[in-house]
């Protein structure tokens, strides 16, 4: 089994090499795949491109023109998209992945155009979400919060919040969600991949002294309360509301009323029809599993991704400082086994 034509024939070895943050990852030739990518690169390569057309608008700005940036990111299919309405809905402008969009023109070889953060002084605090995965390897191995610091964002003006979910529910999100644009074979590779990716971001950020606060999904089954605990962490209390949470359109509406969401502009194929859910409030969306294989199921306990969730769900309940009933009523087992 080959990924993409350049990477090691085993799933296993590659998931080996994305613990170690092996630095191979970065100058390994990443072949075409279809109209996701149009030529030959390197991850080092598309890092640089992408990390330059930042530093465009990044450069010449004072560090205290730049807002509070609660970044948060995480493999695909995790609840981020959600997470972004609630922002929104707080009048915070939140945007929706718009450093994997600049590298997905990257991919193609289109014109780059320059994340513009607004200043300080319009906008003291926003939220940006990023996930990895799930097309191809590159958008599966970058690492959106270096993309930021090497393009001069400054450190002390970003809190990474790091997502996760339980891993056999985002792998069956990502297979009925995109099957139409990969088949499974490739999609349960850059899963694992991605998953594995996203972990390494929180390591980079505490190299770098940025503050880490990690939310998995899970805990959105009580979501009231452990939204008024990510905002108090995140010092953001005084824009905590509770409507922010539960009533996110009056009846009979489509779209949620005042969500400050911002969208990137995208290729047609990026355009999944029914990606989303629609809803009226913050809430956990439980995803069925059955459908997964038993090889499927071991694949995720040999490369590793379930050991990765179970650090983010320790992680989690140090860093919103959840009592040992309350995880346990949010994580089950995996709290037992994490403990």
């Amino acid at each position: 089994m080959n990924i993409d034509g350049t990477f090691p024939d085993s799933l296993q070895r590659t998931a080996d090499l994305i613990r170690q943050q092996h630095g191979s990852l970065d100058t390994l030739p990443l072949s075409p795949v279809g109209e996701f990518q149009t030529r030959t690169v390197t991850l080092e390569s598309l890092m640089r491109e992408v990390t330059g057309c930042l530093a465009e608008n990044f450069r010449h700005r004072p560090a205290q023109d730049f807002p509070m940036l609660y970044f948060a990111c995480g493999k695909a299919r995790v609840g981020s998209t959600a997470l972004s309405n609630l922002f929104g809905m707080t009048g915070m402008p939140s945007y929706y992945q718009p450093l994997k969009a600049i590298l997905r023109d990257a991919l193609v070889g289109r014109p780059l155009t320059p994340w513009i953060v607004p200043s300080a002084t319009d906008e003291p605090h926003i939220f940006s979400k990023e996930t990895i995965g799930p097309y191809v390897l590159a958008e599966s191995l970058f690492n959106p919060l270096q993309l930021l610091i090497e393009a001069g964002y400054p450190r002390h003006r970003l809190h990474l919040i790091r997502l996760d979910r339980e891993p056999a529910s985002s792998l069956a999100s990502w297979l009925d969600k995109l099957i139409s644009r990969a088949p499974a074979d490739v999609l349960l590779r850059h899963y694992v991949v991605a998953a594995l990716s996203a972990a390494r971001i929180s390591s980079y950020a505490e190299r770098q002294g940025v503050p880490v606060t990690h939310y998995v999904y899970e805990v959105s089954k009580e979501a009231l309360s452990s939204v008024r605990v990510l905002f108090d962490r995140l010092g953001l209390s005084g824009s905590f509301t509770e409507n922010a949470v539960t009533s996110w359109r009056e009846p009979g509406q489509m779209e949620a009323n005042n969500a400050r969401v911002i969208f990137p502009s995208e290729a047609a194929i990026y355009k999944v029809p029914n990606l989303h859910t629609s809803d009226s409030a913050y809430r956990y969306q439980r995803r069925a599993t059955a459908s997964l294989s038993e090889a499927q199921l071991e694949t995720l306990e040999r490369c590793g991704v379930n050991e990765s969730y179970r650090t983010s769900v320790a992680a989690c309940v140090r860093d919103l400082g959840l009592n040992a009933a309350m995880s346990a009523r949010l994580f089950g087992d995996w709290f037992a086994a994490a403990a």
